[in-house]
């Protein structure tokens, strides 16, 4: 949970090899990746707010979000 919180809390817009700016879809425009699990959030920069949106988890090719298969 340390990562998710040095990640987010200061520096939620590097982008790295677990952390990157998403296609447009209806759920967030950043992705964090930590082992299986997926962390979708959006920043606003006006208000210096980071909102996570959605943590799902990866099963093989498969994204699940409060245990349903989720498409992006």
């Amino acid at each position: 949970m340390d990562h998710v919180d040095d990640c987010l809390k200061h520096e939620p817009k590097r982008e790295t090899r677990n952390n990157k700016v998403l296609r447009p879809n209806r759920l967030a425009e950043r992705e964090l990746r930590i082992d299986r699990f997926r962390i979708f959030y959006d920043i606003d920069e006006e208000s210096a707010v980071v909102k996570i949106a959605a943590i799902g988890h990866k099963s093989g090719n498969r994204l699940y979000v409060r245990g349903e298969e989720f498409h992006l």
